[in-house]
Parts: C-alpha cells; structure tokens; sequence
C-alpha cells in the first residue's frame, strides 16, 4: 500500500511539472526570447521602431510617453506610420481627441499574443473594451508584428488604428432630433417610467456624474439595460419611424394611462416604452449569428426578419446596433402573463408566522416546485398579500395552482384584488376594490391550475394587493391556506 502511494504521487509530481511547463507565460519567459528591447521602456522601444515613430510622436504629445516609461506592466498596439496617415484633423488637432485615441492604444498588464482565450476583453485606457481575437486580431486591426517586448511590458505592432467608437447610447445622442426611437429614448432621462426612477435620479445627481455608470440617470437605462455600460455588449434595433409608430399604436390600448396634465400623453409614452424594451438584448449578435427569434429581458419573443434590415450594421464600441424598417412583435407575443410565485408573498395577517411554511414539494410526474403552506392558523380569514406590476388595460383571466396534500379534507380560499389603500389610525383600509372573487374549494391532491375568473382593468397600472384569504372559521383544518402560484392572462382585444 505504501509502495502504490509512492507511485500515484511521483504520477501526480510528473503531471504537475508537464502542466506548469506547458501553462508557461511568454511574459514571464520574455528574458529567456533574446529580445533587444528589454533594456528599454515601452517609450523607448516603440520611438526605436522607424516604422511606429509617428506614434511615438503622439506619445510625446498626449504625454503618454511619460506613462508608458513608468514601472507598472503595459501592453500597446502600436499603429504603423502608413495607419496614422489615414486619421484626420478632427482628432489629431483636437487635444481631447488626441488623448482618448491614444489611450484607446493602451492597456494595463501584459497580453501576449500566445493565449489559450480565443477571445479576451481588454481595458483600454479611453475606457473602452476592445477584443483581443485570436492571436492576431484586436478589434478590426491586425497585428502584423507581434510580442515587441521591453522592460515593462509588450507591443504588438498593428496594420489600422483603433480609432475609438460610440457606445450604443452616445450614438443614441448622437441620432437626436433625427429618430424618433433616439428621441424618445432619451426623454425618459426626465420621464419616469415608474416610481423607483425618481429616487434613482435623486440618487445619482447627489453622487455625481458617472454614479453607477450613469446607470440611474435614464428609465431605460435603468429599467432595461445600461447601454453607455463599456464594459458590456448589447444589441439595439431601432425601428424608422413609420414602422416605429405602427408597433406604438399596436400597444395603446393596453396602455391606457390618465394623466393629471392634459400635455402629458401617458398612454403613448408607456406604449413608446413597451414597444422598446423589448429591443435591446445582452450579447453582441453580428448579422451571420442573428436568430430568427430573440427573447428580450422580460421573456418576450421578438421575431427578427433580416429583410428589415435598412443598410449595413452599425458597429460599436459596446455592441451593435441595426436600423429596422419595422420589428413587428404579434400581441399575443409582447402582451405577457403575469405569474406570481406562492412563496414570494408579501404582508400576512390573522396568523402568527410560524403557521406560514414554504415547502419543497413534487408534484406527480415528479417535477419539483416550491410553494406556501399556512396550516392551523387559530383564526377565521387568514390573509397573505402579493403585488405585481405593469398590468395591461385589458380583461384578464385567472387561475392559480392551490395544492391541498397534507390534510385530509377540502377547505376553501378566494382571491381578493385591491387597488388603492389608506392608513386610517395605523389600519389599512382598502379604498379601490378591482374584483373579489367567491371562495372555492382546494380539492385534495389536484395539481392543475383551476380558473377562478376573470377581471377587466380600463387603464394600465401596478396592482398593489391581490390577497389570498382563507375561510371565516377559526376551526383549524378549514381555514388552511395554499398557493403555488398564480396566473393573469392577458385577452387580446
């Protein structure tokens, strides 16, 4: 026994030595690859190189030349002489400019061409990310020389500058006052979408610019994903205006909104922003990967027909985006159900918490799920409160899945729906009844959804209470409580 240990840990020994020889770093090994700049900085090498000295030059003036001649670990994609020939005025005589499209040459830490990633997301000094493809791609440039080391770390010489490019939302500001997609868009940095938004502003302006990476200053941005994120990729479709406007009156009737100010038209506003979140996804798909489905963020099936596409894609620095002639999402696609989970209530009154239980159960084909169990509550009409938001203006039929498996007689529950609600003397009072269903019985061991009714609702809005309430006895056994979940589905008009 012994003996064998001995061998399984000479085995052990010999693959560790194989597996540090072959994960060796060309950086940490640069000492041993006879390079002639090793006894300069990155500065020096780089003006050393005849066909990188306008870069070089650029260094100087941006005053890169005095970082890159620090002691941290750099790496720079140098342009050739023959690529900074090809950029115009607009950058190389504005100062600002200048410096961002340097920095966007610069990165902090060593990276070798000889990686085991086919793709890494690289920092960029500008604060932009580009992609380090292969070992000779960075971004849309190719690297024609690479692993120019020097004494604090690499260059890699490229055949294209890597002039640094919008993100999606500056080039959202950039279409102002000429898409109508853009200029909505961008009105909801004033427009809140919903209550939350007003705080987060607050909260972003008392923590300065850039708070969040301005992640709190837009409703969409917000609420949806933060396209000026660099760090991120996304892609956007935005649709012409016509095809814009036909998708926003598909949605105005089931977003019927008053507004207190007769200027403010809160039924198109809500039916813009329906409309576009469902636009912009997480990832970047180029034309050749573009699925005949996406699935927005919040589970909405958006059909992509290529032959919509108006002109080439529009590349940039944190996705990309496509102008659409028109994206039409069928109704019965972007009018969602709304589901609410039992185990994910709210308030509970008329029984002391240890009566509540969330359990772990299977159902009969053996799926899991998880739902809420109120047993012996000692008192008549136990309630607990859900809420859920962005109900459509339109009639809803309901139906939960209430499983009664661990008694051995029927008892009953109902569903109660409130709108608005007041404190009077530290009680609630409900002051807006939408509907309140009849009791009905939770038969033993039924798994299926069972319908309870249905509901209208003539404007669009949050629904605070939607209460499950059990039976007025106190006799415990006929006063349980249980719910796995509930199901509001949207009628089409």
């Amino acid at each position: 026994m012994i003996l064998l240990k001995y061998k399984y840990a000479r085995l052990f020994a010999s693959v560790l030595t194989l597996a540090i020889i072959s994960c060796s770093n060309p950086w940490d090994d640069r000492e041993n690859n006879g390079h002639v700049n090793l006894n300069f900085n990155l500065t020096q090498a780089i003006t050393n190189k005849a066909e990188t000295s306008e870069f070089a030059r650029l260094l100087v003036e941006t005053g890169y030349d005095t970082i890159l001649a620090a002691s941290k670990t750099y790496t720079v994609f140098v342009p050739t002489n023959a690529a900074i020939d090809q950029i115009g005025d607009e950058i190389l005589g504005d100062p600002e400019a200048l410096k961002e499209f340097v920095g966007n040459h610069i990165a902090l830490t060593a990276y070798s061409s000889e990686r085991n990633e086919e793709e890494t997301q690289i920092k960029m000094f500008s604060t932009k990310y580009l992609t380090f493809k292969g070992s000779t791609q960075i971004d849309d440039a190719t690297i024609v020389t690479a692993n120019q080391y020097a004494k604090n770390g690499v260059f890699h010489i490229i055949d294209k500058a890597l002039t640094p490019k919008l993100n999606i939302w500056q080039y959202i500001k950039s279409q102002e006052g000429t898409s109508a997609t853009s200029d909505y868009l961008l009105s909801l940095k004033d427009f809140n979408i919903y209550k939350s938004d007003s705080i987060a502003k607050v909260l972003s302006e008392e923590n300065g610019a850039g708070y969040l990476a301005d992640s709190l200053t837009n409703s969409y941005l917000k609420n949806v994903y933060n396209l000026n994120n660099e760090k991120n990729s996304y892609t956007l479709f935005l649709m012409e205006d016509d095809g814009y406007n036909e998708e926003v009156d598909k949605m105005k009737p089931y977003l019927i909104k008053p507004s207190d100010d007769a200027e403010i038209d809160s039924t198109g506003i809500y039916s813009q922003y329906f409309t576009l979140r469902d636009m912009a996804f997480h990832g970047k798909y180029e034309l050749d990967e573009l699925p005949s489905t996406l699935v927005s963020r919040f589970g909405v099936e958006v059909p992509i027909d290529k032959t919509q596409i108006v002109g080439e894609p529009i590349h940039l620095s944190n996705g990309i985006v496509y102008i659409m002639k028109r994206v039409d999402v069928p109704l019965a696609k972007r009018l969602l159900t709304t589901k609410i989970e039992g185990e994910n209530n709210g308030q509970y009154f008329n029984f002391i918490r240890s009566r509540m239980f969330y359990r772990d159960r299977t159902d009969l084909s053996g799926l899991f799920f998880q739902d809420i169990y109120v047993q012996n509550p000692g008192s008549p009409q136990p309630w607990i409160t859900y809420s859920a938001k962005d109900f459509y203006s339109t009639t809803y039929k309901v139906y939960w899945r209430a499983i009664n498996d661990i008694q051995t007689n029927v008892f009953q529950q109902r569903l109660m729906i409130y709108g608005k609600s007041e404190i009077i003397n530290d009680a609630t009072f409900f002051s807006e009844t939408i509907v309140l269903f009849p009791y009905m019985n939770v038969e033993l061991d039924n798994y299926d959804e069972v319908f309870i009714g249905e509901f209208t609702l003539n404007e669009a809005r949050d629904i605070d209470f939607i209460s499950l309430v059990g039976a007025n006895t106190s006799t415990n056994g006929n006063n349980s409580l249980t719910l796995d979940y509930l199901k509001f589905i949207p009628v089409l008009k």
